[in-house]
């Protein structure tokens, strides 16, 4: 799945971090952190239980005051009079989402509507949008959990926001529904919703996400592209080749042959299976690796490349 491309200048600054920092007693949860979200961006914040990004959260909501530094929201500093304002114009679905259970979910995204300042009108289109037509009229403790979590995303686009900061969102739902979820969050963004999401499953992330931010241990480790990233990080990508048993000397010759950048961070191990050959190497010399196998044409049966993945990249950086 590609991903999607920016709606907007991301250069023009939603969300500006300038040096924040919570520290609880000794706790440092959020550390000296800098950054900026452009308009229309889709940020993936990730890191490890305790990384801070619940903090992080907390502090851009307004929930939470710094213990050092600057934090911008849509146009108005956090904390101040204006921020007050423009609050209404900010949606959050928190990862444990409480809700009244003898209410039904209408009367539950009511409820919300009141507190919003939003007509109560827009609840039951709001319903059809996130799927839960049919299920409007039913207490809420009869919704499974990924229904509880669409009724929690309904409550958060109340008011059309123009920012969203959404905690562990697909929590609960089944692959269809995120694919939903994702197709509503790329609907948005193309009309300049600015949108913060953290997920524990980075693989979900990894293809629907413009730049992500890296946090541990309360400090932002990376920011970038997943292309940016790996480039950053500069961990070698895994070719997986299967020729004809007849070629895998010709093929091992050719590689060992290779000269600068592959010589000296070439990794060759040979399969169980006869044929089959791993070839780990930089980047740089993907494209000198694909061309010393050509030759072997039609003996070449079957060639995979993995490249790091997200994971890969986030436990690297951990380490």
């Amino acid at each position: 799945m590609s991903r999607p491309t920016q709606a907007t200048d991301p250069a023009m600054g939603v969300i500006v971090l300038s040096g924040v920092s919570k520290h609880f007693g000794a706790l440092r949860a959020v550390d000296d952190v800098s950054l900026t979200v452009g308009q229309g961006e889709l940020l993936g914040l990730i890191g490890h239980n305790g990384a801070g990004k619940s903090t992080l959260f907390r502090m851009m909501l307004g929930l939470l005051s710094p213990t050092q530094g600057t934090l911008v929201v849509a146009g108005a500093a956090v904390g101040s009079h204006a921020f007050r304002a423009a609050r209404r114009g900010i949606g959050y679905l928190p990862e444990h989402l409480v809700l009244y259970d003898n209410l039904s979910g209408l009367e539950t995204l009511r409820f919300f509507a009141r507190l919003k300042g939003v007509p109560a009108d827009a609840c039951v289109p709001m319903l059809a949008q996130v799927g839960l037509s049919g299920a409007a009229a039913r207490p809420v403790r009869e919704y499974s959990k990924g229904m509880r979590q669409r009724l929690g995303f309904a409550q958060a686009l109340l008011g059309a926001p123009r920012v969203l900061f959404l905690d562990e969102p697909t929590n609960g739902l089944d692959p269809a529904a995120i694919r939903d979820f994702y197709a509503m969050l790329n609907a948005l963004r193309e009309t300049g919703v600015t949108i913060v999401i953290t997920s524990h499953i980075l693989a979900e992330l990894q293809q629907r996400i413009d730049r992500f931010a890296i946090l541990s241990a309360g400090r932002l480790q990376a920011t970038g592209s997943l292309e940016a990233l790996r480039a950053r990080a500069g961990m070698p990508l895994t070719l997986a080749l299967r020729v004809e048993p007849g070629a895998r000397g010709e093929a091992l010759r050719a590689l060992r042959m290779l000269g600068p950048p592959a010589q000296h961070a070439l990794e060759i191990v040979e399969g169980a299976t006869p044929g089959e050959l791993t070839v780990r190497c930089p980047a740089v010399a993907k494209m000198p690796v694909l061309a010393a196998l050509q030759p072997l044409a039609g003996r070449l049966l079957d060639l995979q490349i993995r490249e790091p993945s997200l994971e890969d990249l986030f436990l690297g950086m951990r380490g």
